[in-house]
């Protein structure tokens, strides 16, 4: 029997803003806050506009997980 197809969502239930950052998380199989942190840590040193720029974006194309 083959494996479900693994996909991106939004979490419901993980979520701070709109879920993109949990959704990653349980996709990747890490610790939400782990990536929270690494984030913020990129946001750091890179610059906080395009991460917002690239959450926004995520935040329309990624779905929310179905019920």
């Amino acid at each position: 029997m083959p494996e479900p197809i693994k996909r991106l969502y939004r979490s419901k239930q993980d979520r701070m803003i709109a879920g993109v950052i949990g959704g990653m998380a349980a996709y990747f199989e890490i610790d939400s806050s782990l990536l929270r942190l690494l984030t913020v840590a990129i946001g750091i040193f890179t610059g906080f506009v395009p991460l917002v720029i690239a959450y926004i974006i995520a935040w329309i194309i990624v779905p929310e997980e179905p019920a």
